[in-house]
């Protein structure tokens, strides 16, 4: 009987580049915010992110080395500790958030966005345009200058 075997998504790698690549899309997560991906690398990030911010949430020594040994990157890990994970104190789980994106056109590939549940995105910054803002006076008319004539190349010396 296979009870309670959970199988998970392989990705078509070996297991050092799986776990590698886990890691960075959750360390790019914890860093932005938001990422966006294929739906299955989204569904095995989710997996281990939330495991992180459970880690970040004990605040141990032993979870930070814990933490640090499957990111890799302490300045990330830092992050988690320190702001990512008390957001989510008072949450039971179900920290992070799948959204479907639809088709990738090169491949088709399903496209998805994983974010925090909490995540607020920055609205994008509007360029100002700086002839919009001022008023500009109509340019008065240019003076035309008379062109000076241009000499003609003077004739060569005859040849003897």
């Amino acid at each position: 009987m296979r009870h309670r075997k959970k199988t998970i998504n392989k990705l078509g790698r070996t297991t050092a580049q799986r776990e590698a690549l886990l890691a960075h899309l959750v360390c790019n997560l914890i860093i932005v915010g938001r990422i966006k991906t294929t739906l299955a690398k989204a569904k095995a990030a989710r997996q281990m992110a939330e495991k992180m911010v459970t880690l970040g949430k004990k605040n141990t020594l032993a979870s930070r080395r814990l933490a640090i040994s499957r990111l890799r990157r302490k300045d990330v890990v830092k992050d988690l500790f320190d702001n990512v994970a008390p957001t989510f104190t008072d949450r039971a789980g179900g920290y992070t958030r799948i959204m479907k994106l639809g088709q990738r056109v090169s491949d088709s590939s399903e496209m998805a966005l994983l974010e925090w549940v909490n995540h607020v995105p920055k609205a994008p910054k509007v360029k100002k345009d700086a002839k919009a803002e001022e008023p500009v006076a109509p340019a008065a008319p240019a003076e035309k200058k008379p062109r000076a004539k241009k000499k003609k190349a003077e004739e060569p010396a005859e040849k003897a």
